[in-house]
């Protein structure tokens, strides 16, 4: 009879929690937050606001010089994002400002409308970035291509990088990289000295700057590189070129503020969605590289005398999403420049330090006090140097790591069609243009297959690179079909994608190659192996998988016994609900349902395994476990261990028992006894396993059985287990518990018991003990939990008898395939397994349990 076994809850209901009285104390739990305390100002939080306020400032004057825009607005939009963003938004170390990648288009956009209508169009892109954070829509909104991204990206750089070399040269750009490219050559016959020196001071000071030398480096290098070489050029430019163009903040009073856009509405539209897109795109894949430069600060060994970096959570990319729309919607209502993340500004956030949102935000505040209180100090800044400031900030937009990364992966025409497109048709069109160039080389590589054939060592090797789908299907049936029938053959499939017509093509031709005696073997392009197709029209069941819905074959026939069944409690005779045809009579679930097992092994996964079984033929025998565990027919040990032919010497019984050695009388049983000593003194196991599990049918009859009991053959088997029915009664030994609680009733309280009862009587065999003391030997306890899938390790104290608690650890999900698992001696107990210790509770006081309300133990053996 089987026992109603309750699935483990994690965290137990209120009503389900011992009481005080009980003598039980209650798992203690790490006490919540302190509330109101979340915005916590560390020292390294404020160093870093420091530093990022330091680049943040001459920056947006810059972008604000590039863009044509009053020189408050940089400002403005400074303080917006890194107070506004920072406050609200999912990633907490990226800093928020004005957008480099907008400096074209807003540029663009302020000599068609004008200043106060831009100012409405930042508004429109803010509100569509709050709807499309709200649509969850940010994760989409990455699943642009990436040569495209960075291609756009690349292509405003370009724009960016002409524009302000103009400044640089003590002139205006134009209104387009068309012109500012024809009007270069005029510019530069026309040069005044002191422009291009103070830029090109600067541009030298932000190049040579993070590569000073020696001491001096160490010591100068805490001071950003765009801050000094502002300064720098600022006072050279007051000694050596006093007349230089230099900043001009007016007074805030004269500040403009948005009014009503006027014009087209379609013009009006597509500018709203392309500062939308643009400043969207720039803030998460900034998010993205701020959470990886995170991680990476967080994995790397501290340095001597610090502490190890703290980790940061990862960016909720849907919230930064609607942080940045109302940053962008309040920067516009105030007269501010569009707002998006920064990569410059976020990495040196990462590199100073920041631990959290505290940092962004103090940055913020910085540059807001700044305009109010270092305007005079402003005002002193040449215009040449901020300049050169932001052209080398579009030259870095320019990456050459993914230039050399898009061309690996055979997307740079995408890439360069996105740059030419972006420089020459404006970014929207530009994005455009990379889409469709990507949409057609996407539909050229789809339908692009080659398929050859060549003969190595007696097989034909069948090499197909590209994708499979029904184009290539007439190629390769004609392929395949020139191939001796019955011949050998290896199929080397180089791509990622095959459709249903390619799927069968393949699969036909498998199965006629197979039923001839060849042998087909498919393999990706590195040659390793890749699962057959398996056929359809057998069992819907794979062949590596032959245990998931393993009666899947016998529905039909199920569905005809359910029917007769139905019929028959129905007062319908058996007959009338008989199928038409002459089925065979013969109890479906015994004979004839094991030789279609047999069958459907010969068949599909006998030809995948048996060069494996003819080399341990061969060889003989191996196993470096011995596996003790029940005879339950739920317990499927090949699949719970993931071991396969050679692997586990396995030995069964009623309730996973290990009878004392030398046991007389009537009931003394070797079996048992000779396999553990076969396993140790002559197939050299390294270590032994007893397995216990839930619902143990052996287990609920010992504590069900009367004193007076007949000593059927069963019930003399089953005293080898009393000694754990003792031990679980009694009071010198702590109960065993599970991960993270207690039992959930008696019969899984002397299942675990049992299982540390069982590994005592294994000590005590001679063998075993030898093995021990000479350390090449290694015992461990494991309780399966059939209902849940779930493994549990008995820790490492009671494997080797030294620990006081029996506590039985969670195995946690493994590395993938092809990995060595990690072990923690103080989390597991062997290399074999690595457990997940959850907080344990506090020990019951010893003595026998209460019985559970819901358990009912049965006097029949369910194993």
């Amino acid at each position: 009879m089987s026992a109603c076994v309750p699935t483990r809850n994690d965290h137990p209901s209120p009503s389900s929690r011992p009481p005080r009285a009980s003598g039980i104390k209650r798992t203690h739990s790490p006490p919540p937050p302190p509330r109101g305390r979340r915005f916590r100002i560390s020292g390294a939080n404020l160093s870093a606001s420091i530093t990022v306020f330091l680049i943040a400032v001459p920056m947006s004057l810059g972008l604000a010089v590039a863009m044509d825009a009053p020189l408050e607005a940089g400002l403005v939009s400074a303080a917006i994002g890194g107070i506004v963003a920072g406050l609200l938004g999912g990633a907490p170390l990226q800093i928020s400002g004005p957008s480099a990648g907008l400096t074209v288009v807003t540029a663009e956009l302020i000599q068609i409308y004008g200043w106060r209508t831009t100012c409405a169009i930042t508004i429109g892109a803010g509100l569509l970035q709050i709807l499309l954070g709200s649509l969850r829509a940010a994760r989409s909104a990455l699943a642009v291509s990436p040569a495209i991204v960075h291609g756009t990206l690349a292509g405003i750089g370009v724009a960016i990088a002409l524009a302000q070399l103009h400044i640089v040269l003590g002139s205006t750009p134009q209104s387009s990289v068309l012109d500012n490219a024809l009007a270069l050559p005029a510019q530069l016959t026309h040069v005044s000295p002191a422009a291009p020196f103070i830029g090109g001071l600067t541009i030298a000071l932000l190049v040579l700057w993070p590569r000073l030398p020696g001491r001096v480096g160490l010591m100068v290098g805490r001071i950003p590189a765009a801050l000094a070489a502002v300064a720098i050029a600022t006072a050279v430019a007051a000694v050596a070129t006093p007349g230089i163009a230099r900043v001009d903040l007016p007074s805030w009073s004269s500040h403009a503020l948005p009014e009503l856009p006027q014009g087209s509405a379609a013009a009006l539209a597509t500018a709203v969605l392309t500062v939308m897109l643009v400043a969207s795109l720039e803030s998460l894949l900034s998010a993205v590289a701020v959470d990886k430069l995170a991680a990476d600060r967080a994995a790397a060994p501290p340095k001597h005398g610090t502490t190890p970096a703290t980790p940061v959570k990862r960016s909720d990319l849907d919230r930064e999403l609607r942080a940045q729309g109302i940053a962008n919607a309040l920067a516009g209502m105030f007269g501010g420049l569009p707002v998006s993340g920064g990569a410059v500004r976020s990495s040196a956030n990462v590199r100073a330090g920041a631990t959290g949102r505290s940092a962004t935000v103090l940055h913020g505040f910085w540059v807001l006090l700044a305009a109010i209180l270092l305007v005079a100090a402003l005002e002193r800044i040449p215009l040449a140097a901020l300049g050169a400031l932001v052209m080398v900030v579009g030259i870095q937009m320019v990456s050459f790591a993914h230039i050399r990364n898009v061309h690996k992966h055979r997307e740079f025409p995408v890439y360069g069609a996105t740059i030419t497109g972006v420089i020459l048709a404006g970014v929207l069109k530009g994005v455009a243009i990379g889409i469709a160039v990507a949409v057609v080389i996407a539909l050229h590589r789809l339908a692009r297959t080659r398929i050859t054939v060549s003969e190595q060592e007696g097989r034909y090797v069948v090499t197909v690179r590209g994708q499979l789908t029904f184009l290539a299907v007439p190629r390769l049936s004609r392929t395949l079909g020139r191939l001796p029938h019955g011949a050998d053959a290896i199929v080397e499939l180089d791509g990622f994608f095959m459709d249903h017509a390619a799927y069968e093509t393949i699969q036909e031709w498998r199965t006629s190659q197979i039923a001839l005696g060849g042998r087909i073997v498919f393999t990706g392009r590195s040659g390793g192996r890749i699962g057959e197709p398996a056929s359809a029209a057998h069992s819907c069941c794979r062949p590596w998988t032959p245990w998931r819905n393993h009666h899947c074959h016998d529905r039909s026939e199920h569905a005809i016994e359910s029917a007769a069944s139905a019929a028959t409690a129905s007062g319908a005779t058996p007959d009338s609900a008989a199928p038409a045809s002459n089925a065979p009579t013969t109890d479906r679930r015994g004979a004839h349902w094991l030789l279609r097992g047999l069958s459907s092994f010969q068949r599909t996964t006998a030809p995948l395994v048996r060069e494996e079984l003819a080399r341990l033929a061969a060889e003989g025998q191996r196993p470096s476990q011995l596996f003790i565990t029940c005879a339950d027919s739920r317990l499927v040990t090949s699949m719970i261990t993931s071991s396969g032919p050679g692997d586990l010497f396995t030995v069964r019984n009623v309730g996973n028992l290990v009878p004392l050695p030398d046991t007389e009388g009537e009931s003394s049983d070797d079996s048992v006894a000779a396999a553990i000593e076969y396993a140790v003194d002559v197939l050299k196991v390294e270590s032994i396993t007893i397995c216990g599990h839930s619902g143990c049918g052996a287990m609920q009859a010992l504590l069900g059985g009367a004193p007076d009991a007949p000593k059927t053959p069963l019930w003399r088997w089953l005293r080898h287990g009393l000694p754990s029915l003792d031990r679980m009664k009694s009071r010198h030994h702590t109960w065993a518990r599970i991960s993270g609680r207690l039992p959930a009733d008696e019969v899984e309280q002397l299942c675990l018991t049992n299982v540390v009862q069982q590994l005592d009587h294994l000590r005590a065999h001679e063998s075993v003990a030898r093995r021990l003391a000479a350390g090449t030997l290694q015992l461990h306890g494991m309780y399966f939990h059939v209902g849940e899938a779930q493994a549990y390790l008995l820790t490492e104290g009671e494997s080797s008898g030294t620990g006081p608690d029996e506590v039985f650890a969670r195995v946690a999900p493994g590395p993938d395939p092809g990995t060595e698992p990690s072990w923690d001696p103080s989390r597991g107990s062997g290399p074999e397994l690595t457990a997940e210790l959850a907080p344990e509770p506090t020990p019951q006081p010893c003595g026998p349990p209460v019985r559970a309300a819901h358990a009912v133990p049965g006097t029949a053996v369910d194993a």
